[in-house]
């Protein structure tokens, strides 16, 4: 809900950083080292070694947010660099509470994840045929965070980092953690339902 807000204030704590970074640097470079951090955090996790699985979480994330910054800084921009950037992110989305289950593989688990992934595609999918939509009709938000349009909902970038950190801290509620979180995400996708019938008349 506050990802505008704080993708300023991450930009404002970046930006020193990726001035300094070579050109040659590609932001889609960073992209993939964030996705070989967040593959590490989930074998980690596998290994149930919590504390070494929560350092490589940040580092991904810290990672993820330097791309795009890198991307503005040294104009290097792109659809295909958003486009993989998203696509990473989705695929650690999946793989560290799938990690979280292999660790710990109760039946609870396993159902709290499976109604976690169906979330998130119920989720994804109102998202991304809505952007279709409203690229289609030129209706593109000029102050979007992301390559392509989302409304924005309960459950956006900060909420889910905030949300994953504390899986770390509490490995043996991750069921209860999936389900709230599941949960969520659902009212989410609820919301941007809302926002299509509003805004997308017959």
């Amino acid at each position: 809900m506050r990802d505008v807000f704080l993708r300023r204030k991450k930009d404002e704590l970046l930006t020193p950083l990726a001035v300094r970074l070579p050109d040659v640097l590609h932001p889609n470079i960073i992209s993939g080292v964030a996705l070989l951090a967040g593959l590490a955090s989930a074998a980690a996790i596998a290994q149930r070694v919590w504390a070494l699985g929560l350092l490589l979480w940040i580092a991904n994330r810290t990672l993820d947010g330097l791309d795009g910054v890198v991307a503005r800084v040294h104009e290097r921009q792109s659809d295909f660099g958003g486009y993989l950037d998203l696509l990473l992110d989705f695929v650690i989305y999946l793989t560290v509470p799938a990690a979280f289950v292999y660790a710990n593989p109760t039946p609870l688990n396993l159902w709290a994840l499976a109604l976690l992934f169906a979330s998130y595609v119920i989720n994804t999918l109102s998202w991304t045929l809505l952007s279709a939509l409203l690229e289609k009709r030129h209706r593109g938000a000029a102050d979007r965070l992301t390559s392509v349009e989302m409304p924005g909902g309960l459950i956006e970038g900060a909420e889910t980092i905030a949300f994953y950190t504390l899986f770390y801290f509490l490995p043996g509620y991750s069921a209860y953690l999936f389900l709230i979180f599941s949960l969520l995400v659902f009212v989410t996708a609820g919301q941007r339902i809302r926002w299509a019938a509003r805004h997308l008349p017959d």
